[in-house]
């Protein structure tokens, strides 16, 4: 009985090739693949537009900030000067 099994287990099985139109994707695979390029394209595109809005986003945020600390510290100076200039602080002001 094993003779019988091994000799049944190594004859080789007959080689089957694969109907060439079977195989190929075709236009359903193209079209999908087609697809998915132009989807990943239009998401890169967007990812890169977002990215860069950002960017000009903290550029300006970070050049107002800026002008408001020039103005902040513009305004100390000015006070510290009144401070310092006025002797009687019952005075009117300017």
């Amino acid at each position: 009985m094993l003779p019988l099994i091994v000799a049944i287990a190594t004859t080789p099985s007959p080689v089957v090739t694969p109907d060439e139109s079977i195989v190929t994707p075709g236009p359903l695979g193209f079209a999908a693949i087609a697809f998915i390029a132009v989807a990943v394209f239009l998401l890169v595109f967007d990812m890169l537009r977002r990215i860069r809005r950002g960017r000009y986003r903290e550029e300006v945020n970070a050049e107002l900030d800026a002008e408001e600390r020039a103005i902040a510290a513009q305004r100390a100076a000015e006070d510290a000067e009144r401070t310092d200039d006025d002797s009687d602080p019952a005075a009117p002001r300017r």
